[in-house]
Formats: structure tokens, C-alpha cells, sequence
């Protein structure tokens, strides 16, 4: 995630001082020497952290962070000022409209500090927010899934409207399957693959080889003629990985692997040696 960092302040000089202070931070940095600037700014751009000047022409700090916050609600303000004006700044705090008060003068690794603190406060709501939401498709799929297949059991017309209604509810619990699943046919050309494999193996394509997507070492092993084996993954775990024909009747159609991520202690029993 970019850090976005808008400075708020009519003194030029003072834009200038901030901007190189937080230059080594590797923030990208927007200046605003008023707070009608920073208001353009923040309708144009997404801004985690807002720094702003109390006492300025036009609007002051606490007013300018009001705004802010009916823009970009999930931004962290802070108040940086030379003048204490505690009544409106207290009362802007209150309000949360500013989320610290800070002095001028400034102590350069102090005030370092307070605004990596402010990113971090920044990136949890966010990453929080985004969890949520993610957690709330799931739980109305998952919801939806479930509906369909009380539907199914209870007032399916027939036989083949329960069977595809089963088949739709059986398609979910794949993809969404806690371990990779990926069938293939007999000259190598993915014919599935569920969720979990294809974060495993990006370059996993339905319609392509699967050999261009798994590492040499299980490419080596199934060529072998080995249908199982042990393999540590860039995501930091190790994998049981097995191919296992498949089959319609007597005739054999493909394969299918299957990779399980192996408990922490299960590496220490033997099982990858």
C-alpha cells in the first residue's frame, strides 16, 4: 500500500522542512499551503495521513480537518501548530476530526515517530475494513449456497434440477477447498484447477500445460513415475502433493493432484525426509 502523506501549511519554508524530513521515509508526499488546497488535493487523491497547520488565512487546521473527514473519513489527522488554541483543538479531538496535537517547534525523530504510528493506525482500519467486507461476500455466498441447496432437497422439480442444484453447491465447496485441487488430462492440459492452486501455482491456466506451472521438483517426481511426494512452496509451507488417475468406468481421462499444506509438527514426525 502507497503511503500518502498531505501537508497542510502556509509558510513555504515549513512545507519545504516537512517535506525533506519525511522524504527518507519514503512517503509520497502532496504540500498545500492552504486549506482550500488541500481540500482540491483530497478530491483528487487518497490520503492516509493529513498534517495541517492550526492558525492559516481563509480556514484554520481544525476547520480544513473537518472537512477532510467528510472526504476521506478513513484518513488520520493531525493538528502541527506553534499556537495551542486549546478550546478548539480539544473540541476538533472530541469531534474526531484530529487525531493528535502536535507543536511547533517539532522534534524531527519525534514527530517521525507519530506519523509512522499514524500510517500503521491508517493501514490496520483499512485492512480491517476490506477483511470485513470480504468476510461478508463470503458469508452471503456461503448463505446463498446453503438456500440453494435446502431449495434443492426440499422442492427440486425432479430429479435433474436436485442433481444440478448439488452439482452447483459441490462446484463452491471445491473451489473454495482448503487444499489445491487440479485435474489435468493425459497429455498434461489443465482441465480445473480450484482456488487454492491457482494461488499456489499463478501460472496455472485452464487449457495450458500444467508442467509450465509446477516447480521443477514435482515435475521430476510425477515424470518419474512417483505419484506422491514433499515440497516447500514460496508461501512458507510444506505441501503433500499426490497425482491420482481419474477415471469414468474402466477408461482413464487424466490425472488429479492434490497438495495439502502439512502442520508444523507433522515436518518434524519424518514425513518430509
Amino acid at each position: 500500500m502507497d503511503r500518502v502523506l498531505l501537508v497542510v501549511d502556509d509558510e513555504a519554508n515549513i512545507l519545504s522542512a516537512l517535506g525533506r524530513l519525511f522524504r527518507r521515509d519514503g512517503y509520497t508526499i502532496l504540500s498545500a499551503g492552504s486549506g482550500e488546497e488541500g481540500l482540491a488535493l483530497l478530491n483528487k487523491t487518497t490520503v492516509g495521513v493529513i498534517i495541517s497547520d492550526q492558525r492559516m488565512p481563509g480556514m484554520t487546521g481544525t476547520e480544513f480537518l473537518s472537512l477532510a473527514k467528510e472526504i476521506q473519513p478513513d484518513s488520520v489527522r493531525i493538528v502541527l501548530s506553534g499556537y495551542t488554541e486549546l478550546n478548539s483543538v480539544t473540541d476538533a479531538i472530541n469531534r474526531g476530526s484530529v487525531f493528535r496535537f502536535l507543536t511547533k517547534p517539532w522534534e524531527d525523530d519525534l514527530l517521525r515517530e507519530q506519523v509512522a504510528a499514524a500510517f500503521a493506525h491508517y493501514e490496520l482500519k483499512i485492512n480491517y475494513e476490506n477483511l470485513s467486507k470480504e468476510l461478508l461476500l463470503k458469508n452471503a455466498a456461503l448463505e446463498k449456497a446453503t438456500q440453494l441447496l435446502e431449495s434443492a432437497l426440499v422442492g427440486a422439480e425432479g430429479e435433474r434440477d436436485f442433481g444440478m442444484s448439488v452439482l452447483k453447491v459441490t462446484q463452491q465447496v471445491l473451489h473454495q477447498a482448503p487444499v489445491a485441487v487440479v485435474g489435468y488430462a493425459q497429455d498434461g492440459t489443465v482441465a480445473v484447477s480450484n482456488q487454492m492452486a491457482s494461488r499456489l501455482f499463478p501460472q496455472l491456466c485452464v487449457g495450458l500445460s500444467i508442467n509450465g506451472a509446477l516447480p521443477p521438483a514435482i515435475r521430476a517426481t510425477l515424470a518419474s513415475g512417483l505419484a506422491q511426494g514433499y515440497h516447500a512452496l514460496p508461501d512458507g509451507h510444506r505441501y503433500f502433493y499426490q497425482a491420482t488417475p481419474f477415471k469414468v468406468g474402466d477408461a482413464e481421462l487424466g490425472m488429479i493432484l492434490t497438495l495439502i499444506p502439512l502442520l508444523d509438527n507433522a515436518a518434524k514426525t519424518g514425513l518430509d525426509s
